[in-house]
């Protein structure tokens, strides 16, 4: 009958016959299995990152286009007003106000409407106010300026305020070019601005000659048709290159298309980067006066280069540790499956010598001869050793002639394992146990038939850990006559157990080297939750130990805001409802880091009697949440002064205007330009300009309720929105801002001024309207002789 009738099971569940390398391989097809798993986890988690980072990029790009469109739009329309409201602009004032304006924009001009009649007195009229060459010119076919034709009506460029070197073109009929016509055409049958399509810019650089022609006519109240048009020239490479990123260093590619056109777009406008090959693009139309443009952003090979994915590493850790695994699982189950077959062996022949015990001595030696993996030693009464059989030999290394008759079995042990011994059998007996009987003590009587691991010594003082059994040894009248001592060299054993430690050591320490936490996490059939595994990385995630997580699941959720603890529990039971992957970002408040967001992922897997089962892994993304709010305070803040840009103005009016049209209250605005700005760039730098628009923005914003919104709208025009006051509280708190400013000097200028207008909401009235009341009341106090504030009643 076998010593073994039920085989034990590598694992649990693999036969012990199995052979090692089939072991090796599936544990090595496993290691695989989850590699793959995690690196398309670090794939889809990689690539959804670099979408969003590819979204807040290009959304950022949006916004700064269809800024600057709208900044073009709202300049030549103030430059409209200017001469709509004036009864007359002489050349001096158009430079004046234009030559702050000039900022990406290649030129400002005003064309005034001639008659065919009129054209010599005209002509002499501007050639009596110092231009002595001016006339009425066209363009000819080699695109130089010539005297015009006659016509009956002429459209001819007065003034002009250019960046261009080539000087203004003066004299220009804008009718004599069809492209132009049209463009004027369509401003007087919109009554407001007109954009033409792409075409070649007059008297501008070559490298900038590309772009549009941005057009607003200008009538009188009363006058049915336009005395005069004023126009933005505007050079499409100088409106959206300014600012951006040399093309090595840009992240994005962008590509403008004029869609006034129906059988072919025009680009209208190319980063001189190429896009990379790449999923990710985007389109979005933005819309200037009367046309749309279709913008297309493409990531560029920057953008690439500075976000590649680690899922490479991810696949080489996991290949190296998979094929580590199972070669040691390969060294572990073929040295135990050897191990198993010997002790087997050795256990079946000791037991048929046993058995031959009983017969001749003769017989006795041959089967201890015959031992030579087990070392079998008998002792008399006295203990001194008289069988020393050959497998002893080989173990200890001591002959048999050494040691029969001259040693005892207390010498062939580890003197310090038996004192040991001693005293602990003596403690729990409460009697004295001498160390020569201390090895044969067990089960708690002298002679049991239990084994134990000792260490002997070998003849060479070296050690040796056997399972040593130690039984009494009877006569044929059942007297006790000695002992018998069977050790079998459990070394390999050992080894195959450090074995096995140094691995689970291994598996820990790379956990601990993976970012964030990995778990498996349980929900029973009735609900309870409970945790089978967790990282050392959860310690860093959640502030718990990992060993309390495994006694008690619901510790986590002690750890989750209030505010997502129920969104987080509702999400883990849909997954488990329906067995959809989990993932979910949500916050964590911390003893010692405080508030931190994370992101969990898992994989849910139905177990067989009920419940189910999540393969997980969790992370910190605070730096990622931080980016996040970064982005969105830099998009809403203007970068010189620290305040409120136009964007941030623009969101909050409409808010505004939305609950008063809503619920009614009150809504006001106050509107401020500085003085003489101009003056105090040219006569002390452009760096001593900034630090005043700085200094501005101090003493106005000390001064402001904290519901007030201060807005820097562009150059030295500011706005503050005022919610819930009236006319009468505006205007008030407007002069004390004026005092304010101007009773504290800037260093270096001195006393710096602005000047005040004021409009508050009427029932009906819509945003536009409200704020041109309140330019209205600006240029009235400019008007007035600046430094003043003026309130807008009409």
């Amino acid at each position: 009958m076998s010593l073994h009738p039920v085989r034990p099971k590598i694992l649990g569940f693999i036969s012990e016959e199995v052979s090692a390398w089939l072991v090796a391989l599936l544990v090595l097809l496993a290691g695989g299995i989850l590699t793959g798993l995690l690196a398309w986890a670090t794939l889809n988690q990689f690539h959804s990152q670099l979408r969003q980072r590819f979204q807040l990029l290009a959304n950022e790009r949006y916004s700064r286009i269809e800024e600057r469109f709208q900044d073009q739009e709202q300049r030549l329309d103030g430059l409209r007003r200017f001469f709509a409201n004036s009864e007359s602009v002489s050349r001096a004032e158009f430079d004046g106000y234009t030559q702050p304006l000039l900022l990406r924009t290649q030129a400002y001009s005003f064309a005034l409407r001639v008659s065919g009649a009129e054209r010599a007195a005209f002509e002499q009229r501007v050639r009596d106010e110092g231009i002595t060459t001016f006339s009425v010119r066209e363009l000819n076919t080699r695109g130089e300026l010539q005297l015009a034709a006659a016509r009956d009506e002429y459209v001819v460029v007065v003034y002009s305020q250019t960046q261009s070197r080539l000087g203004s073109p003066l004299g220009y009929d804008l009718l004599a070019q069809p492209l132009r016509r049209s463009t004027l055409e369509r401003a007087d049958q919109l009554g407001g601005l007109a954009v033409s399509q792409p075409m070649h810019l007059v008297s501008i650089e070559p490298a900038y000659a590309r772009g549009v022609l941005l057009v607003a006519p200008v009538r009188r109240e009363g006058e049915p048709k336009s005395f005069g048009y004023v126009m933005a020239v505007i050079s499409m490479r100088q409106l959206l290159a300014d600012g951006l990123p040399d093309a090595l260093h840009d992240y994005l590619s962008v590509r403008i298309l004029d869609l006034s056109t129906n059988d072919q777009h025009e680009v209208l406008f190319e980063s001189t980067n190429d896009p990379a090959p790449s999923d990710l693009s985007t389109t979005r139309l933005v819309r200037m006066a009367d046309h749309d443009y279709q913008v297309d952003i493409s990531p560029s090979e920057a953008f690439l280069q500075a976000n590649h994915s680690s899922v490479g590493s991810v696949v080489i850790l996991g290949g190296l540790l998979s094929l580590l695994l199972s070669a040691l699982l390969y060294v572990l189950v073929s040295q135990r499956q050897r191990a198993l077959r010997m002790v087997e062996l050795r256990t079946q022949e000791l037991h048929e010598r046993e058995q031959e015990l009983r017969g001749t001595h003769g017989q006795l030696r041959g089967v201890l001869n015959a031992a030579t993996q087990v070392a079998i030693i008998a002792t008399d009464l006295r203990g001194v050793i008289n069988t020393f059989n050959p497998g002893a030999e080989q173990m200890l290394g001591y002959h048999s002639v050494e040691v029969v008759g001259h040693m005892t079995l207390e010498n062939l042990h580890f003197p310090r394992e038996l004192i040991t011994r001693a005293a602990e059998l003596s403690a729990r007996y409460g009697k004295a146990i001498p160390t020569c009987q201390a090895m044969l003590v067990e089960g708690g009587e002298v002679g049991g038939h239990e084994a134990r691991e000792w260490t002997l010594v070998r003849k060479d003082g070296s050690h040796l850990p056997v399972n040593m059994l130690a039984t009494p040894v009877l006569d044929e009248q059942g007297l006790w006559v000695g002992h018998l001592a069977i050790c079998i060299d459990i070394t390999e054993r050992k080894r195959v157990h450090e074995a096995l430690a140094a691995r689970d050591v291994l598996l820990k320490k790379l956990s601990a080297h993976v970012p964030g936490g990995i778990y498996q996490f349980k929900m029973e059939f009735d609900g309870r939750f409970s945790v089978i595994y967790a990282s050392d990385g959860i310690r860093e995630i959640y502030e718990l130990e990992p060993d309390v997580l495994l006694l008690n699941a619901e510790s986590i959720f002690t750890r989750i805001h209030p505010q997502d603890v129920s969104r987080v529990r509702k999400s883990i039971r849909a997954s488990a409802d329906n067995l959809s992957p989990w993932r979910e970002e949500y916050r964590v408040q911390l003893p010692e880091r405080g508030l931190r967001w994370v992101r969990g992922e898992a994989t849910p897997e139905e177990l067989p009697g009920g419940g189910v089962l999540w393969h997980g892994y969790i992370s910190d993304i605070s730096d990622l949440k931080r980016v996040e709010e970064e982005l969105r305070a830099l998009s809403v803040t203007d970068a010189l002064t620290g305040i409120h840009n136009r964007r941030y103005f623009q969101e909050r009016l409409t808010t505004e205007m939305a609950r008063v049209e809503r619920g009614g209250g009150e809504l006001s605005v106050i509107m401020l330009d500085i003085d003489h700005f101009k003056r105090i760039n040219d006569q002390y730098g452009h760096a001593v300009g900034d630090r005043v628009l700085q200094a501005v923005c101090e003493r106005i914003g000390h001064r402001l309720r904290r519901t007030d919104v201060f807005c820097r709208l562009g150059g030295e025009e500011f706005m503050v929105l005022c919610p819930d006051i009236d006319g009468d509280h505006a205007y008030m708190l407007a002069v004390e801002l004026w005092q304010g400013l101007r009773g504290a000097p800037v260093d270096v200028v001195g006393v710096v001024t602005a000047s005040f207008g004021i409009a508050s909401w009427r029932p009906g009235e819509g945003a536009d309207s409200l704020l041109l009341r309140a330019d209205s009341g600006v240029y009235a106090a400019k008007q007035g002789g600046r430094d003043r504030v003026e309130r807008q009643m009409h």
